[in-house]
């Protein structure tokens, strides 16, 4: 398998374990909606990136390695969902590593089909962000995107990394590695200290 790949399904991983997860904590639902809402979060934002592009059918459809991995992922949460006092930290914290992982793959793939330096970083972009959007969304709460601390800056920080890197002639592994830690990084450091990006002036401190 490429280096993409491998990232790809590592970010297909954690997002699935990130979503369903997130559907025993905040909506309790059955093992069907568990296992749904985990592929639906890792699976998501590729999806609408290849649909953007015109890479069709996606390759969550064409490569059977995307939904057994989503699926696997879901099945674990499921597992591991009587110690969910104990997974409020993991939860957020593979929420992060998918959101580094898709950054990387999502721009790396965006400039494979011929998209420019904006649009590779944007896409890149909205590979990290779709599908955890998605997963809000559907347990009727604020995408963390639009009010979690620094969502979709790291981001936009690990895409570009990985663009400008291409642009300088250097499409290694090394700096997809780098663009991963950076976008990671950035967004535990807004954890932990509960960053945010700039609010309007006089809105209110608290999402």
């Amino acid at each position: 398998m490429t280096t993409a790949l491998v990232l790809d399904l590592l970010g297909t991983f954690a997002f699935a374990l990130n979503g369903a997860l997130t559907a025993v904590r905040a909506a309790q639902l059955d093992i069907v909606g568990v296992v749904t809402l985990g592929m639906i979060t890792a699976l998501g934002g590729g999806i609408l990136r290849d649909v953007l592009l015109g890479a069709l059918p996606p390759a969550t459809f064409s490569d059977w390695r995307y939904l057994v991995t989503a699926a696997v992922g879901g099945l674990i949460a499921f597992a591991l969902s009587g110690r969910l006092d104990r997974l409020a930290r993991p939860i957020a914290v593979f929420d992060a590593l998918g959101l580094s992982l898709f950054a990387v793959t999502g721009a790396t793939k965006a400039m494979a089909l011929g998209a420019g330096v904006g649009q590779s970083v944007l896409l890149g972009t909205i590979t990290a962000v779709g599908g955890g959007t998605l997963r809000d969304v559907l347990v009727r709460r604020v995408p963390s995107v639009l009010s979690s601390e620094l969502y979709a800056i790291p981001a936009l920080v690990g895409a570009a990394v990985v663009v400008v890197a291409a642009r300088l002639g250097d499409v290694g592994a090394l700096w997809a590695l780098v663009g991963a830690g950076a976008c990671l990084t950035i967004r535990l450091l807004g954890m932990g200290f509960r960053l945010n990006a700039p609010r309007p002036p006089g809105g209110t401190t608290e999402p």
